[in-house]
């Protein structure tokens, strides 16, 4: 198979740099990011990022191959700070971002375990309502599922 070994997709080789940049000599104040051992999730969040920015002109991304854990990002400013600044006040805020809505979802994933240990609402027969219909005797009756309506 062509496929590389799955921690070949993740893990830096000795010496590889994690990001190289080159200045585009074609565009004013635009550079070409290329950033290893990524796919289109962080490409796609650091464009997002980057759009948000009102100094960024353009922000882009491509993956060149599917094989090669890697993508492009280019990066256009207006002049009043370098792409390389724009990049990394854009993954200071996406990391930000980030650890935001993982303090929300355990914050929501504890009241979770809260709120099982309490009864939860009942039906006419006295039964917790389980709406996938998977808990014996219910409103619906023990032969019906939540598909039958």
């Amino acid at each position: 198979m062509n496929a590389p070994n799955r921690y070949e997709l993740f893990v830096l080789d000795d010496g590889e740099k994690a990001l190289e940049a080159t200045e585009d000599t074609k565009i004013p104040n635009a550079a070409t990011f290329k950033i290893v051992k990524q796919d289109h999730t962080l490409g796609n969040m650091l464009r997002a990022q980057l759009l948000s920015d009102p100094s960024v002109l353009f922000a882009g991304y491509k993956v060149p191959h599917p094989l090669n854990p890697h993508f492009l990002l280019k990066v256009q400013t207006d002049g009043s700070i370098p792409p390389a600044t724009a990049l990394e006040n854009a993954c200071t805020r996406l990391i930000t971002t980030i650890n935001t809505l993982e303090g929300r979802f355990k914050r929501e994933f504890s009241f979770k375990d809260v709120d099982a240990g309490a009864a939860g609402p009942t039906v006419n027969l006295g039964v917790p309502d389980d709406p996938y219909g998977g808990g014996g005797a219910t409103a619906w009756g023990a032969q019906r599922d939540y598909l039958d309506f």
